[in-house]
């Protein structure tokens, strides 16, 4: 009798590329300075093109127009990476494990907020509960990210921020970015 679990039980998950792992994936894509300079940019707005990730992961390469971001979000319980190839990124993440049902408003305690700027070559690795938004805060230059996520992202919370104040806003599923 053969078993397969569900590609979003607990077992899937454990199975697949550990957040190390897709993180160094995205380095390795991110050094590939042909692939990076294949992708459109666009002045106005985010580009994206899908990759094949290791061991059945979703990955993609994102162009970033400078000023654009992706507000705040999380993955849907997919753990992740992300590592910059051009330009320069600015991740704001919140340190604390927020509960993924059950509300729609919550007040965020003082000290849960983080950031960091990441310059090419430069990545980051997160678990499945990770809530954060990623910003090309420059004025005039693009960026360019690679980006890894197991199990494939099953859809992706959307928060909108008022002060300490998170508020949940939308759940999109797949086919409404894909």
């Amino acid at each position: 009798m053969t078993f397969s679990a569900s590609p979003h039980s607990p077992a899937a998950v454990s199975a697949g590329p550990s957040s190390a792992q897709l993180l160094d994936f995205a380095r390795g894509v991110a050094s590939d300075a042909e692939l990076v300079a294949s992708l459109p940019l666009d002045p106005e707005g985010r580009t994206w093109a899908r990759l094949d990730g290791p061991g059945g992961s979703e990955a993609w390469l994102i162009g970033w127009p400078p000023g654009t971001g992706t507000g705040w979000h999380d993955h849907g319980g997919s753990r992740g990476a992300f590592a910059t190839a051009s330009g320069g990124l600015t991740e704001q993440s919140l340190a604390v494990r927020l509960p993924t049902e059950g509300w729609k408003t919550l007040e965020l305690a003082e000290g849960v907020d983080r950031q960091r700027q990441l310059r090419p070559g430069q990545g980051r690795a997160f678990g499945e509960h990770h809530v954060h938004q990623v910003l090309n805060e420059s004025a005039d230059a693009h960026a360019v990210s690679v980006h890894a996520y197991y199990p494939p992202l099953p859809l992706m919370r959307r928060y909108s921020r008022t002060g300490a104040v998170l508020r949940l806003e939308q759940v999109e599923i797949p086919e409404e970015w894909q």
